[in-house]
């Protein structure tokens, strides 16, 4: 009897360590341990912070990336958030070789930007081969989430399918039929043409001819001359930055806008570029941009901040950088690791919403869905203070700006 009564005290005793292991591991994988590669959260930007696009990207969106580290108290999941910024002047080769160091031995877990089209394209092949994330709120070639497109790539602010869609729709149906176009000679643009000369076909306008210009021209007189032999009731600029300011103010020096004689269309126009120029100049231009800093108050509460850095107001693009780490950000948060696979799935998963984006989504291509706005410049007697630049001509919703999946060769939205 005594033997029985052992056997099964040891029989029990068996059974509440085997349901309790049981327990814990069904904890476990309820609650799955964090998975932070390296005990930290390494995020880098490979940026223009001394040539071209140094004022519509440069400090700027790295200023931004860490207003969004900060706000976020400066860890996710327990450890250190880091970010490292470099200077890539411009050269795909120096963007691609920094990206791979980071990638291989720099600890870096994503790159949150690169600035301007060509080093954008050279380190998204690098993260497509690396099999690590890449965002991209700076350069605008629609390559990006179109011919180009991977799993571990977003898209996030802008495209030059969305701003030639809006601005140069807009301008033909105001009128302005005809083109001539002043072209950067790179891929920005050519794509941003070649996008704006489909749009402008298929609202019944036409092209009558281009100019291409080497990136950072500092003679834009040949090229106007031709823009103004040619007669078109348009001018489209597709170039940005420094390129797009020189030959604004170099068309009017030259008197092409002259009593209406032409028009100007700034095909990406930032708000930094407007403050450059001035608004006695660049007053009544129409343009594109997914971000304004006087839109509402969430937009006014931001910017401020911003400007208390900087003294200066954001562009779309550095108010982009600034959504797109939060993104980031929250997504390694909910997915309880920072590996590659687990976070982009989070990041398509989870809607946007912000000051930047309300209701955008990111689609399975990485083109990040969200209304865009067409803006004119307002004249020196319109803007009442500092910065008011912008009246709202139109919202775009971003199902309608951006380019449908069902035009896009991205192999990735062919289910």
């Amino acid at each position: 009897m005594k033997l029985r009564h052992s056997i099964r005290r040891r029989a029990a005793g068996v059974l509440t360590v085997a349901l309790a292991a049981a327990l814990a591991c069904g904890a476990a994988h309820a609650q799955p341990k964090a998975a932070i590669s390296d005990d930290v959260v390494k995020i880098g930007m490979l940026l223009d912070m001394s040539g071209l696009y140094a004022d519509v990207t440069g400090r700027g969106s790295a200023t931004a990336a860490q207003m969004a580290i900060d706000d976020f108290g400066g860890k996710v999941l327990g450890k250190k958030i880091e970010l490292v910024v470099v200077d890539h002047q411009n050269k795909a080769d120096i963007a691609a070789n920094k990206a791979r160091e980071w990638y291989d031995t720099g600890n870096v877990d994503a790159i949150l930007d690169v600035a301007a089209s060509a080093p954008a394209l050279a380190v998204l092949e690098v993260a497509r081969q690396k099999n690590r994330i890449v965002v991209f709120s700076g350069p605008g070639t629609e390559r990006i989430t179109n011919d180009l497109c991977t799993p571990v790539s977003v898209h996030y602010a802008y495209d030059t399918y969305a701003l030639a869609n809006t601005t140069a729709r807009a301008t033909v149906q105001r009128g302005g039929k005809s083109w001539f176009f002043l072209t950067a000679d790179y891929a920005f643009g050519h794509t941003l043409q070649d996008s704006a000369t489909a749009v402008i076909n298929e609202t019944g306008g036409k092209v009558l001819g281009a100019a291409r210009h080497p990136i950072g021209a500092s003679d834009f007189a040949s090229y106007l001359l031709q823009a103004q032999a040619s007669k078109a009731q348009v001018v489209g600029l597709a170039n940005a930055g420094g390129d797009t300011i020189n030959a604004i103010k170099a068309a009017s020096e030259f008197g092409l806008t002259r009593n209406n004689a032409q028009r100007m269309a700034g095909l990406l126009l930032y708000i930094n570029d407007i403050h450059a120029i001035g608004l006695k100049t660049a007053g009544g231009l129409v343009l594109t941009e997914a971000f304004y800093w006087d839109m509402n108050d969430a937009t006014r509460a931001w910017s401020r901040r911003y400007f208390e850095k900087l003294k200066k107001m954001p562009n779309m693009s550095q108010a982009g950088a600034y959504s797109s780490v939060t993104h980031y950000l929250k997504a390694v948060q909910a997915a309880g690791t920072d590996e590659t696979a687990a976070v982009m799935k989070k990041m398509k998963s989870m809607p946007v919403n912000d000051f930047f984006a309300k209701n955008g989504r990111i689609r399975e291509d990485g083109r990040m869905i969200h209304d865009m706005y067409l803006f004119e410049v307002k004249t020196p007697a319109e803007s009442k203070y500092p910065w008011d630049y912008y009246k709202v001509v139109a919202t775009v919703p971003g199902e309608q700006a951006f380019m449908p999946a069902s035009k896009s060769q991205c192999p990735l939205l062919r289910h």
